[in-house]
């Protein structure tokens, strides 16, 4: 039976190895995906003209003036002093050709003080990468590899990661079992002294045992991290196509608007019939009543479903705050509630949902998560380097006992 899984574990893992070593490189660096942003594009991300900023509906009204092949699918609402105001913008349908144009571009940097547009860009674009695309280039080849859509389709990418996803899984508990010593009558050791072995790492036992203890040993060490890392993969990945459905089997799984409201054509996009100033509006009033003491934070407009989300957070609070997120209310392109998602709340399933993001991305913990996450994806990397180098030494091993066994047949 051992020897069935060695064989699991290895082919498992040299499926997995080039995908993970990827996954996990990255992982790394997008764990601090806003930090290296502002850090590579001041002039994207910040504004100095001094004065009263400019209302985000007003700023959003002039970009959508100004382009008018686009609409604002994202504006944040609560901005801190000298940020510039980050557009999120989708295409509209080309009348001519009942196509959506193809602007180019999917954000818009404002000074909110002046209006003054300070640059645009595409964000997640495969091509030039520059960087402007640097950071959200390695963001999206993390989870889908870039892999373009075909047949009509664009979750090649979503669904090759999380199958990926879900053999880690699975070899992580074989990895494990494999490190358990055999159960032996009569040895010298107890069973616990002779595993303590696999967790140490030999530093001056030369380059071969050195490779495999680091395989083996931050395995063990980081196991429990590994697991999360990759289940909450796959759940992110295959979220409706496989975790959505099988939560709701078993266990009570509350729908967001998203699980339960048919998406549109590509091409055929929905049109609100209301717009953000009474959504936010609308939002804000039903905050207050429900006695939330946060803001409305951010508001997007999603055409595929025909739904705005309104968010409430304190400046600064966007991103990398600790916990599951901010509150959401839910609202159809006419203005009607369709529910809400509030942090912590709700069923033990609803919780385990909201937390799979939070947890594969550290966030759950603030900046301590994170810094995790990020050795995190060095380890990983590590794993799969380290474990196709133990392969392939094994294998000329192989090759060489074979060889010279054929060698003393050819001499007798």
């Amino acid at each position: 039976m051992r020897g069935f899984w060695t064989l699991v574990h290895r082919y498992a893992g040299l499926l997995t190895a080039g995908f993970l070593f990827i996954s996990g490189f990255t992982g790394a660096i997008i764990s601090w995906d806003h930090e290296l942003d502002d850090l590579l594009n001041p002039h994207l991300m910040e504004a100095h003209t001094p004065g009263t900023s400019q209302s985000a509906l007003a700023l959003a009204q002039q970009v959508e003036a100004r382009y008018p092949q686009i609409q604002v699918s994202f504006m944040p609402i609560q901005v801190e002093k000298g940020e510039a105001i980050a557009f999120g913008v989708s295409p509209r349908v080309d009348p001519v050709t009942q196509k959506l144009y193809q602007p180019g571009f999917n954000q818009v940097f404002v000074d909110p003080v002046s209006g003054t547009e300070l640059g645009k860009r595409e964000w997640g674009a495969v091509w030039p990468i520059t960087k402007e695309t640097f950071v959200s280039f390695l963001y999206r080849l993390h989870y889908t590899l870039h892999i373009p859509e075909m047949w009509g389709i664009d979750r090649w990418g979503l669904w090759l990661m999380g199958g990926i996803a879900m053999i880690w899984v699975v070899d992580s508990f074989v990895g494990f079992y494999l490190t358990l010593p055999l159960r032996r009558r009569n040895a010298a050791k107890s069973w616990g002294q002779r595993w303590k072995p696999a967790w140490k790492v030999r530093w001056k036992g030369g380059s071969n045992k050195l490779n495999f203890d680091l395989h083996r040993a931050f395995s063990l060490w980081t196991w429990a991290l590994l697991i999360i890392l990759s289940f909450t993969a796959f759940s992110l990945n295959l979220y409706s196509e496989i975790f959505y459905p099988v939560m709701s089997k078993i266990s009570k799984v509350t729908p967001t608007p998203f699980d339960t409201r048919p998406m549109a054509d590509i091409h055929k996009p929905f049109t609100p019939k209301v717009e953000y100033a009474a959504v936010i509006e609308t939002a804000a009033k039903e905050a207050k009543q429900r006695n939330w003491s946060e803001p409305v934070g951010s508001v997007f407009y999603t055409n595929a479903f025909d739904v705005y989300g309104v968010s409430f957070y304190k400046p600064g609070d966007d991103h990398g705050s600790g916990g599951v997120g901010p509150a959401y209310l839910y609202y159809d392109g006419a203005g009607k509630l369709l529910g809400e998602r509030l942090p912590w709340k709700g069923t033990a399933a609803d919780i385990f949902v909201q937390a799979q993001f939070p947890l594969h991305s550290g966030r759950i913990l603030g900046l301590p998560g994170r810094i995790l996450i990020s050795f995190m994806g060095i380890v990983v990397a590590m794993l799969s380097v380290t474990g196709v180098i133990i392969w392939w030494r094994k294998r000329v091993s192989r090759a060489v006992t074979a060889e010279r066994r054929n060698g003393d047949l050819v001499e007798a």
